[in-house]
């Protein structure tokens, strides 16, 4: 079984990535159902971290048609570090962080998650300070968001 190949709505998948969507759904729905019971989310560092193979196995399947010219480095505080780049809207996840980019955003854990699944907008992470952006161009982190639609 190890290593097969599993057919998904976003695409073939194998196992562990397929394990990272169960959880990040299960995570996602399962914050809404503790805000409505204003009770506390699941949702911490190390879930997170098991999350990011279907996260940026994610990314290049659910892009937004853009022009945009760029590269990122997304660095997920205590956690890992890896790049973004768009080419004329292409999008393709690195295992590492580019040379050069042009926008490298800090995120803390919960913070990632919760932009990543649209239920924290990046305005709000900023404030709270679960987000820090700089580089050449910093405003990108703003609009890095708005460049995924998720199903």
């Amino acid at each position: 079984m190890a290593g097969r190949t599993l057919l998904t709505p976003l695409g073939p998948t194998d196992q562990d990535v397929l394990a990272a969507y169960l959880l990040t759904h299960m995570l996602g729905h399962g914050y809404d159902l503790a805000r409505g019971l204003r009770r506390p989310h699941m949702i911490n560092e190390a879930r997170v971290a098991l999350c990011l193979p279907f996260l940026k196995t994610a990314m290049p399947r659910i892009a937004v048609a853009s022009t945009l010219t760029a590269r990122f480095t997304l660095r997920i505080r205590n956690g890992p570090a890896f790049g973004v780049s768009f080419t004329e809207g292409a999008v393709r996840v690195l295992s590492d962080p580019p040379e050069n980019p042009d926008c490298t955003v800090l995120t803390e854990p919960v913070t990632f998650l919760l932009i990543a699944l649209g239920r924290l907008g990046p305005w709000q992470a900023m404030a709270r300070g679960g987000v820090l952006a700089w580089g050449r161009k910093p405003w990108l982190a703003l609009r890095f968001p708005t460049l995924f639609d998720a199903p």
